[in-house]
């Protein structure tokens, strides 16, 4: 396994890793209740065994939250997207603003400047900051028609940290831990539990990487994962970093980030990001 960790990604994550000071402190800013191991669900099944009676955040500092410029600036782009694909996104002037008030305050912080050498330095990105906000833009923001029969539906930003539902029967996306929250507080998220291979697998409360399984709105996503805790400018320069790297429309790579050793994916729809998202393999602090 150690033979295929990409070591110079490894490298440059672990750095960004360092550098995110926004990430919220675990048993602190927030607390999660991992409960019971979720049972198995056959794709495209809606009925799932609830091996957690309770959410699966028992606390998270809002306010915390929101003195902080990036997640603040997230938190108003959650609401910004319709929840199913096929129905074409009508993208206000207010919502455009906030769209670039948020790569703005990502580009403000030491991870994503750090993020943004490492692509200057491997001819991917230009130094000129606009340019690369451009660029940013397009990665996340540019609307893009996932289902053939509508107008532009989906974009890379509403996938990934948002979700939408495909014809009202899967969930796609929803991978970002603050959207998870804000869904779960209102009662549209209902989490079924951990989901892990083997007994050496059982995460911890204080991981900040998770498998796990959940419904939305009555829809079961059987397998989901999402980093916790980290701020949203860690995952955008995660991901576009591993996105920019390959041209390929499926990229898995695997890294080794402070104790997790995990496999990042990340579909390419163009020029855009189709989906990403963080699998945990394991965490050192157990089986190594």
């Amino acid at each position: 396994l150690a033979k295929c960790i990409n070591r110079e990604l490894s490298d440059v994550l672990n750095e960004l890793w360092k550098l995110d000071v926004n990430r919220m402190k675990p048993g602190k800013d927030y607390k999660i209740n991992l409960q019971g191991k979720a049972g198995f669900v056959a794709e495209g099944s809606n009925n799932a065994r609830d091996s957690a009676r309770a959410p699966l955040f028992a606390y998270v500092n809002e306010n915390k939250l929101k003195s902080i410029d990036t997640y603040a600036h997230f938190i108003n782009l959650l609401d910004n997207y319709e929840m199913s694909t096929g129905v074409t996104e009508h993208v206000t002037h207010e919502e455009l603003q906030e769209n670039h008030l948020f790569l703005d305050a990502v580009l403000k912080t030491e991870v994503m400047k750090c993020a943004h050498r490492y692509l200057v330095c491997k001819g991917l990105a230009q130094s000129d900051p606009a340019q690369f906000k451009s660029q940013l833009y397009d990665i996340w923001f540019k609307l893009y028609r996932r289902d053939k029969s509508g107008g532009e539906d989906s974009c890379g930003f509403e996938h990934v940290f948002v979700g939408e539902t495909k014809h009202g029967k899967e969930i796609m996306g929803l991978h970002n831990w603050v959207q998870f929250y804000h869904q779960e507080k209102h009662n549209h998220v209902d989490y079924k539990g951990y989901k892990a291979r083997n007994n050496k697998d059982t995460p911890d409360e204080d991981d900040h990487v998770l498998n796990l399984q959940f419904s939305w709105n009555g829809l079961v996503k059987p397998v989901g994962s999402c980093f916790i805790g980290v701020s949203p400018e860690f995952e955008v320069a995660l991901f576009t970093i591993v996105f920019l790297l390959s041209d390929r429309r499926v990229t898995n790579v695997t890294v080794k980030v402070d104790e997790y050793l995990l496999e990042i994916v990340v579909y390419r729809f163009g020029r855009s990001i189709g989906t990403s998202y963080p699998k945990m393999i394991s965490s050192n602090n157990r089986d190594f």
